[in-house]
Parts: C-alpha cells; sequence; structure tokens
C-alpha cells in the first residue's frame, strides 16, 4: 500500500504511534510517506520505503495565526498526485482529520480514503472545547475509518461527541526488542551511585499529570526506602514542580532530565515507573516502562485499568491518594520477591498483548477492509 501518516513531531504518544507504526509499515513492504511541519524525533535516521515531507507555510502580515492545517491540506494533494497516495493516516483528530478531508475534497476523489486514530487528548482536552467541538465530530463522521488507542477513548468519544458511526479499537504497542538494546547500563550508577532505588516519571508536564502528587509519592516512598526520582519531559508545570522539590529539600534526591528521545535506556534502570494522572486515555509511557520489566503505580482511571494489571504488574488508586500509592511502592520495593514477580509480570503482560507484531497487522487489515469499503 501507499499511505500517507499526519502526525505531530513533538514528544507525544500521539507522534510516537504514528512514528513506530510508520516504521513498522515500511519494514513490511508498504511505502510510507510522513507529514508534520518537522520530522518526528523517532524518526531520525534511514529507514527504507520510508519518506519525510515537511509542510512549509508563508507568514503574512494579514494573517495573525499561520494558517498551518490549509497548508497541511495543499500539501497533501500535491503528495496524493506525485506518489498516487491510496491511503491518508490522521493521527490525532486537530487538524490532521480536518486537512486530509479538505485534500480528499480538492482532489475530488472517492479512492483515496482516510483514516483517524484518536489519541486522547484530541477528545478529552481539545475536543471538550466548544471552539471545536463541532469540527472534531465532523473530522470523525466524515473519516472513512476510525480507531481510538483504548476502549476507554472509544467510549468517551461516542458519550461526549454522539458518534453513531463504528470505532474500531487498536491498542498502542511496543517494540519487545527494544530494551535489549540499551547500551547505557551505566545510569544506574550514575543516577543512584550508592545503590538507592529509582523511580522514575516520563509526560508532557501538563496540570492532568498531576506532577506534584509524584513528588509527594516520593517524598513518602525515600523516607522508608533509600531512593532517587528521575523526571523526564518539559512542559507548563515543571517550574512549579521543580519548586515543591525545593521547598521538601528533594533537590539532591531529583533528577530533570528534560525530554528524551528514547526511553528504553532510562527505564531499563528503573524501579518502578509512577503515573498519577487525572486523565490518561491508554497510557503509553507505562506501557513503554512495563516493556522493560518495571511494575507502574497510577491512578484507576481512564485506559490504565486495561494495561496495568492491579495486583500483578503494579497498583492502582483513585486519584490524588498518594500516601496509598507511596505505601505501595515502598512495600514492593521492600519485597525484593515481590518486585522481581511484578516486573516479569509486567514484561510478559508487554509482549504478549502489545507486541508490534501483534497490533500493527491490526492496521494493515483495517487499511485493507477500508480501501475495500
Amino acid at each position: 500500500m501507499k499511505i500517507g501518516v499526519l502526525c505531530y513531531p513533538t514528544h507525544g504518544g500521539s507522534g510516537v504511534v504514528a512514528s513506530e507504526l510508520s516504521i513498522g509499515l515500511a519494514e513490511r513492504g508498504h511505502e510510507v510517506h510522513i507529514v508534520s511541519y518537522a520530522t518526528p524525533f523517532r524518526l531520525h535516521g534511514f529507514h527504507p520505503n520510508m519518506f519525510v515531507h515537511e509542510v512549509g507555510f508563508a507568514t503574512y502580515p494579514l494573517l495573525k495565526y499561520p494558517p498551518y492545517a490549509l497548508a497541511l491540506a495543499t500539501k497533501l494533494v500535491d503528495l496524493a498526485e506525485t506518489f498516487h497516495i491510496e491511503l491518508f493516516h490522521a493521527h490525532y483528530a486537530m487538524p490532521h482529520a480536518t486537512s486530509a478531508y479538505l485534500a480528499k475534497q480538492i482532489l475530488k476523489s472517492q479512492d483515496i480514503k482516510t483514516v483517524t486514530t484518536l489519541h486522547g487528548t484530541d477528545i478529552t482536552l481539545v475536543g471538550a472545547d466548544a471552539s471545536f467541538q463541532k469540527v472534531i465530530k465532523f473530522a470523525i463522521e466524515e473519516s472513512d475509518g476510525v480507531t481510538a488507542v483504548s476502549e476507554y477513548l472509544r467510549k468517551r468519544t461516542i458519550e461526549e461527541f454522539g458518534i453513531r458511526r463504528e470505532i474500531r479499537v487498536i491498542n498502542n504497542f511496543i517494540d519487545p526488542g527494544r530494551p535489549a538494546q540499551s547500551r547505557y547500563v551505566s545510569l544506574r550508577e550514575t543516577y543512584a551511585p550508592n545503590g538507592e532505588k529509582i523511580l522514575m516519571h516520563a509526560s508532557n508536564f501538563r496540570p492532568v499529570k498531576r506532577t506534584d502528587d509524584v513528588i509527594r509519592i516520593f517524598a513518602r516512598v525515600q523516607e522508608i526506602v533509600p531512593s532517587r526520582l528521575i523526571l523526564i519531559g518539559e512542559g507548563p508545570q515543571i517550574r512549579e514542580t521543580q519548586q515543591l522539590v525545593a521547598d521538601l529539600n528533594l533537590s539532591d534526591k531529583v533528577h530533570f532530565i528534560g525530554e528524551q528521545d528514547q526511553l528504553e535506556p532510562l527505564f531499563s534502570c528503573a524501579d518502578l515507573f509512577l503515573l498519577p494522572s487525572e486523565q490518561e486515555s491508554f497510557g503509553l509511557t507505562a506501557l513503554e516502562a512495563m516493556n522493560c520489566s518495571v511494575p507502574v503505580i497510577a491512578t484507576d482511571i481512564g485506559g490504565l485499568p486495561e494495561l496495568v494489571a492491579n495486583g500483578e504488574t503494579g497498583y492502582l488508586f483513585p486519584i490524588g491518594e498518594t500516601e496509598k500509592m507511596a505505601e505501595a511502592a515502598a512495600g514492593l520495593l521492600l519485597d525484593h520477591e515481590r518486585h522481581r514477580r511484578f516486573g516479569r509480570k509486567a514484561r510478559e503482560r508487554a509482549v504478549r498483548d502489545f507486541n508490534a507484531s501483534r497490533i500493527i497487522p491490526q492496521y494493515e487489515a483495517f487499511y485493507q477492509e477500508v480501501l475495500q469499503s
């Protein structure tokens, strides 16, 4: 197949999934064209059968905001005419699905199909904004096929937008071979030179990630078990998080290391992953941690119960229950046999249920179904 993949290039779940899916499709012989305003961070290096197209757009004094959605639609028209694209796969409803729809109208073609994958914040945050709600509903309904990364997100989309069409659930996925390729075995000594336990959190530091709760959980855990905390990512709440660390006199035990392109080398040196969010449509970082045999302490919201087996691969708690999360984390760290068992089960679940070799064929089959409709 000849597939155009529309995504954001920034650190985030939708960009990661779009990139990893594109690599997998290209390796399986499909011709994949990535379309974004920059090269997605997971796509650096050469990949056979894969082409990256950056969307350029001019700015004019008359236009207060650059019209990216229109520039994207124009780029899609050019690619369709040049490379005979059969299907556009839009990752994130805004603006990718709407730009794909506009491109189809310009091309006046019934042969080109569009698939839209809903990742979470395009529904739970952007979609909740009245300014975008009708546009997102239109884009979903006009797509030739729609997928969601979890059953939770499928149901919420139907409830929020009154969608009557089918939404297929195709979960996020991991490459089970990735942890074995990690070369940074010395990272543990770098961050925990005295043999301390390592807790980890990775996110875009938005309010819904509740990074203050991460700090409060760690503050309690390190009183019970000698520990260090590694925080991965950047975002609007990072200054507040840094201030809380300073207020609790934890600066010598907490490492802010910013955005990282590859997480496996870091997850491979972690003992626990913390994700106390108030919204998670799937929890891709938790899955990536599980793939590295790291148990997860998280909230029992959104798609996380579909991913984390409570009491088997980690523990789930109501939002804000930081004391109970800390107690569970410390107990797991102190019980070495249980910790090893949880880590082993986490890896087994990731490889069994969320393996790229299992999920990517589901996308291929869905594409074929849409193309034949």
